[in-house]
């Protein structure tokens, strides 16, 4: 008998995450296939899924900290209230925990190239509309739809890493989360030079969509090759076991949910109000500027090894201890010597900011399919960002109320706390798809 038509594992769809865990039985994971001999247009494949997860994850922050560079600007030029001004800014985590949420159901039902490709055009359009209007609120609703295509691109690139590369997971997590990082920076620090350059806001918000829109071009060709597979494959191939796996109802998808709000909560709390805290300890504005972008800067080497660290480790105990302690010592230094010894609490940060990497590392290590890496992604980053959207505003407000810093650094060491608790749970070796 003629063997049903196959496609590549770059072609290949995702099985649904929408059925019970309970309807398949418990068992160790199948023995990879190696592929056969002489497959340069796999090879290829291979490296275009891999420039295309660089190219979007350089995508994943820089129409956000664009904006908030020129956030002074976009106010005056399109006279937003303080109220719709504070909405803008806490845009990105409503946008990232509830749109977030859907891309399990959109994968389901498409292949995840084509899921990007309209990811990224989303974020293209987006980009283009909001600079074009002299509207706030289409400049908000055009933002939102930027940020819907950030949303479903931060849940699906640990699944394709899992998908695509599952033994060299924690290499492709640090490329991609480099990427990132620099993706974050370089928006960071060019955005006003841009504006400045060609005398509007509009530019400085506005170039990034142009970074977007090459983001599309290699998931274009798979998409297309994705297609042509499913409609080759439906006609004879037997359909796949659904399985549906509940992060919410275990605890290990809890905690990972927690790890990931909490350091993304220290996160945002550090990029919002970090200048302001050495402006305060008499530096000059430009200084504190500088000082809050050494924090990203020096994260770049950080996400770069994390996750190959991570991944070579059997328990992550060593790295979560140390993380923390990292970040502790630095809360430490900023409330007692915020001026004398910056340089010293800047590199701290950016050590302890390496919980981020590790998180994203973490999802794939966790899960055992590509199935449960998209579920366990969806969970535990969607819950995570509405836990973060809390730091940047409870830490004004303390810091509004006492008029100092004791205060919201306190409430950092305590979310610190709550991380580090949630980090010993997912230290462990275990797999969300064993859990109940």
């Amino acid at each position: 008998m003629t063997p049903p038509p196959t496609c590549t594992e770059a072609e290949a769809p995702v099985a649904d995450p929408g059925a019970r865990t309970a309807d398949v039985m418990p068992g160790p994971a199948p023995a990879a296939v190696a592929p056969p001999a002489g497959r340069p247009s796999a090879a290829r494949g291979g490296a275009l899924v891999l420039v295309g997860m660089l190219l979007v994850a350089l995508n994943l922050r820089a129409a956000v900290t664009s904006l908030g560079a020129l956030l002074d600007e976009v106010r005056t030029g399109l006279a937003l209230s303080g109220t719709m001004a504070g909405f803008v800014t806490t845009l990105p985590t409503i946008a990232f925990a509830g749109l977030g949420a859907l891309t399990p159901w959109l994968v389901r039902r498409y292949p995840p190239a084509r899921v990007l490709v309209v990811a990224m055009l989303a974020l293209t359009v987006g980009q283009v509309l909001r600079v074009a209007t002299d509207s706030a609120l289409v400049f908000v609703l055009t933002s939102a739809l930027a940020l819907a295509g950030i949303a479903v691109a931060n849940i699906l690139l640990p699944m394709l890493v899992k998908q695509h590369f599952p033994h060299r997971t924690g290499l492709v997590t640090g490329a991609y989360t480099m990427a990132l990082t620099v993706g974050t920076t370089v928006a960071a620090a060019s955005a006003v030079p841009v504006a400045h350059a060609f005398g509007s806001w509009r530019a400085g918000l506005g170039v990034w969509a142009g970074l977007a829109a090459v983001a599309v071009l290699p998931w274009v060709p798979l998409a297309l090759r994705a297609r042509a597979a499913r409609r080759a494959a439906a006609p004879t191939a037997a359909p796949a076991a659904r399985v549906r796996i509940r992060p919410e109802r275990t605890r290990l998808g809890w905690a990972m949910a927690v790890y990931f709000g909490a350091q993304s909560l220290s996160g945002y709390a550090i990029m919002g109000w970090l200048a302001q805290l050495f402006r305060d300890a008499g530096y000059r504005p430009e200084a504190a500027g500088l000082l809050l972008a050494g924090v990203t800067a020096l994260g770049v080497p950080v996400a770069l090894g994390m996750p190959t660290l991570a991944g070579r480790l059997r328990t992550l105990r060593p790295l979560v201890l140390a993380l923390t302690a990292f970040s502790a010592a630095a809360y430490l230094g900023l409330a007692l010597a915020p001026h004398g010894l910056a340089p010293l609490w800047v590199l701290l940060l950016a050590l302890g900011q390496g919980a981020f990497p590790l998180i994203l590392t973490t999802i794939g290590l966790r899960a055992r399919t590509a199935e449960g890496t998209v579920a366990l992604s969806a969970f535990a980053q969607s819950t995570g960002y509405v836990i973060a959207a809390l730091g940047p505003l409870l830490v004004g407000i303390l810091y509004e109320a006492t008029g100092g810093w004791t205060a919201p650094l306190g409430f950092l060491v305590a979310a610190l706390a709550v991380q580090t608790t949630a980090g010993m749970v997912i230290a462990r070796p275990r797999f969300i798809e064993d859990e109940r």
